[in-house]
């Protein structure tokens, strides 16, 4: 069945001329239009045309357009361009989430939102309204009509300042090496580095320390998650403090952090700034429109691992922060069920 304007679009991952793994979830933040080519050569030019004649438009920044390729000879010939990419359908998987079957398909061009929802879809007949309505696309972060704002808690007063101190001091005085995203690499999920993130970690091993940061997360932060978000926190990961130098580009583009196998079992992020002495750096939302969110010195952000978001890049100085994630019983029974899939043990 066709998707209807308002239902989220499935996210798939699929081969792109320059990517064979592109992730469709992470274009989030700017308005998409896919336009699934037809099979047939004439209806296959004339779409190829209007994307051509059009190709001002996608910009990257409002609009960009994926062109859904499902006859081998466009898929040879295919390459990406800025605003203007391809995706390989040569056996119809990713045109089948959209209910389309590549023969009488009810549709040839599909819009969605930033947020990755439908907001419309046409046949190949409607090619120039579909255009026109292009042309009169407002702002991104001004689709819904109204202001948005992305459903995060920012909760001051968590680490007092001796505390933050005593986290900075210890990442200076440790070997702070950069580290690497999660990808999943067949039946499990390893760590590799990447451009998407310029970060310098350093884990707090030390008991004493450790049972300090939980004490506050536990009596703190903890009861303002169960208010506001409706999730009992049991389970902490990762005890790390993480350093985003100007100097170095610090910076963790847009991501998702429970998408791969290995951390599927993680429910909210948490971002507790330990400084302020720096610029840029803030924490951005794409799917909620272009606000920077930063919390006070102490105090934290609490998100949903589902959600797209990203460090922004330090522009001076350095950004210290506290980067732990949540989770409960039920996610700790994934987390446990793929440890024994993989062998691995608890850290």
């Amino acid at each position: 069945m066709p998707l209807t304007p308002g239902e989220p679009a499935p996210w798939f991952h699929a081969a792109t001329p320059s990517n064979p793994e592109f992730a469709f979830d992470t274009v989030a933040g700017r308005f998409i239009l896919l336009a699934f080519l037809p099979r047939d050569v004439e209806g296959r030019t004339t779409a190829l045309k209007a994307l051509a004649a059009h190709q001002a438009l996608f910009d990257d920044a409002k609009l960009s357009a994926f062109a859904v390729a499902r006859d081998a000879q466009t898929a040879e010939t295919a390459k990406d361009m800025r605003g203007l990419r391809w995706v390989l359908d040569l056996d119809g998987q990713v045109s089948r989430q959209f209910g389309l079957d590549g023969e009488a398909d009810a549709f040839a061009w599909m819009l969605l939102d930033p947020a990755l929802r439908v907001m419309g879809s046409a046949p190949l007949a409607e090619t120039a309204s579909v255009f026109r309505v292009l042309a009169a696309l407002p702002a991104p972060g001004d689709h819904a009509g109204v202001p948005l704002h992305a459903p995060v808690l920012i909760a001051p007063r968590i680490f007092e300042p001796e505390l933050c101190q005593a986290l900075i001091a210890l990442h200076a005085a440790g070997e702070a090496p950069f580290t690497g995203v999660m990808r999943d690499a067949g039946d499990r999920t390893v760590a590799v580095m990447d451009e998407l993130k310029k970060r310098r970690d350093v884990l707090v091993t030390e008991p004493g320390l450790q049972a300090q940061v939980r004490e506050r997360l536990e009596r703190r932060l903890f009861p303002q998650i169960q208010k506001a978000l409706g999730f009992e926190a049991t389970h902490i990961e990762r005890y790390v403090v993480s350093c985003y130098d100007a100097a170095e580009g610090g910076v963790f583009h847009a991501h998702r952090d429970n998408t791969t196998q290995g951390t599927a079992h993680r429910k909210f992020a948490c971002s507790i700034n330990l400084n302020d002495d720096f610029q840029g750096g803030d924490l951005r939302f794409p799917e909620f429109g272009p606000a920077a969110y930063r919390p006070p010195v102490g105090g934290a952000v609490v998100f949903s691992c589902a959600l797209l978001h990203e460090a922004l890049r330090v522009t001076a100085g350095r950004r210290y922060a506290f980067l732990p994630f949540f989770y409960d019983a039920a996610g700790d029974a994934v987390l446990e069920a793929y440890r024994r899939r993989v062998g691995e043990t608890a850290a």
